[in-house]
């Protein structure tokens, strides 16, 4: 397997180039360019005294939010300590990955399953798992971006009452449905959900695993897996007026400039697909193009260790017209 290195690397690139962190035009990391605007005081109550253990107040809003019971919420600090504990917990006989998806799912799967097989959807590799497999598919995918329509795969795999387990912590920069709804139907269903992509804030460690309320049960966690301050500030983020709207309106904007950027500079001989807030591309030059990049302080992601792709794909988040225009410039001088 190939080790796993995730986008957002700034301080090891910065340390390179012998600049600061901030001076760093970070493409690799997919978070939102429309930060909201918070204020939480930081109180003697907020830090001097422990939170609520069971954070009865933010999984209200986090049920408010995204239609679901309290019950059917579990809170995790971040979205790869879900993914890791509800692999302990499965510990699947065998687990069908529908990849190229997020490195974690493989670490996760290769540890705690028996048997991990993997299904290239790229390349239309679609057949059936085995009855009772776990299945894991990414929605909308990682590093492509792509939304699926699940309706009639779902309907199969139910059929050959398999665990699945959905990721869905870049829907929100789609108006894409989600699955949500079919929890309560469902009891072998798992929606991995991370707050920190959408709601610009990978500083805070948020993720969520949302599943029929029996299945809660089973998680093994720590006091207080998060912080007073993390959930305290999500709950605040969950109530900005106007925030989903702003961010799908910019957004879909950006999205197609980065897509005529991409189209434009002749470079790449695909471009991807994409419903997310990034963009996956390919060209034979990709090596030559990052280092190009890199050289200039702007971080992209390489995707050779992501299965299913190799060295020749590059992916690109959308980012703010500013960083964009001196993408623009960086790829022009290439051509």
């Amino acid at each position: 397997m190939k080790k796993f290195k995730h986008g957002g690397d700034i301080y090891t690139m910065a340390k390179k180039l012998q600049c600061r962190p901030e001076k760093i035009i970070d493409f690799s990391a997919n978070i939102n360019t429309v930060v909201p605007t918070v204020a939480l005081p930081l109180s003697e109550t907020l830090i001097e005294h422990y939170g609520d253990p069971h954070y009865k107040d933010l999984k209200k809003s986090i049920a408010q939010k995204y239609a679901l019971k309290k019950s059917q919420i579990t809170l995790f600090n971040g979205a790869s300590s879900a993914i890791f504990e509800l692999f302990r917990v499965l510990s699947p006989k065998h687990t069908y990955l529908y990849v190229p998806l997020y490195g974690e799912y493989v670490k996760a799967s290769e540890h705690f399953s028996k048997n991990t097989h993997t299904l290239n959807r790229l390349k239309g590799e679609m057949p059936l798992p085995k009855k009772g497999a776990t299945v894991v598919f990414v929605n909308p995918s990682t590093p492509d971006g792509r939304y699926y329509d699940l309706e009639d795969l779902f309907a199969l795999w139910k059929q050959k009452k398999c665990t699945i387990i959905i990721d869905e912590s870049f829907l929100e920069f789609t108006n894409k449905p989600s699955l949500r709804s079919e929890i309560k139907a469902y009891k072998k269903l798992y929606i991995i959900h991370s707050f920190t992509k959408f709601y610009a804030c990978a500083g805070l460690r948020v993720g969520a695993i949302f599943t029929h309320k029996n299945n809660s049960v089973q998680f093994l966690q720590p006091a207080w897996p998060l912080s007073s301050f993390d959930t305290a500030y999500l709950a605040r983020l969950l109530e900005v007026p106007h925030h989903q709207t702003q961010s799908l309106l910019k957004q879909q904007t950006h999205h197609k400039i980065l897509h005529t950027i991409l189209k434009e500079s002749a470079l790449f001989t695909k471009i991807y697909k994409s419903d997310a807030n990034f963009i996956l591309a390919h060209s034979k030059h990709a090596k030559k193009i990052y280092k190009a990049l890199y050289a200039q302080k702007i971080l992209v992601r390489d995707c050779d260790n992501f299965q299913g792709l190799s060295k020749n794909h590059l992916r690109f988040a959308v980012k703010n017209r500013q960083d964009l225009q001196l993408l623009q410039k960086a790829l022009h001088a290439l051509t």
